[in-house]
């Protein structure tokens, strides 16, 4: 079976966009509502890990091989074999984003990290094409 690549990197249009969005929003309420500096500074504050994204250029991944699954996030990488895993789960949070973790036949679950995570459908459809169980949870606030 050929095996499944998922990469990405933090230089993308979707982030550009959102920062840019959030930037743009902020002086406007600067220029038009005369809104607290210090406030609007604030706000811009939480885009800092998305420059950080845009500038470094960060690649994510994840590979579906015959050994195993394997993932890089940045400096953090891991790989886990077949045999050792009972299940993927696949959580649905409540800002939508999805978390995957690989459920061990020891029962620990080891965490995805969310940038190396595919999106939940071409990843579940890959998974089960490979014969691997996943558990879907929607919106659930812990696990």
């Amino acid at each position: 079976m050929t095996p499944y690549r998922y990469e990405t990197t933090g230089r993308n249009w979707r982030t550009l966009t959102t920062v840019v969005g959030v930037w743009g929003a902020i002086l406007l309420a600067i220029a038009l509502f005369d809104a607290a500096f210090w406030l609007m500074a604030l706000i811009a504050l939480t885009t800092a890990p998305a420059l950080y994204d845009l500038f470094s250029g960060r690649r994510a991944g994840l590979s579906l091989e015959s050994e195993g699954l394997r993932w890089f996030a940045g400096r953090q990488t891991g790989d886990i074999i077949w045999d050792k895993i009972s299940h993927i789960r696949l959580d649905t949070r409540l800002d939508f984003s999805v978390r995957a973790s690989a459920v061990l036949t020891s029962g620990r679950k080891v965490r995805i990290p969310l940038e190396a995570t595919p999106p939940s459908d071409t990843f579940e459809a890959a998974l089960k094409a490979r014969a691997i169980d996943v558990q879907r949870h929607h919106f659930s606030l812990l696990g």
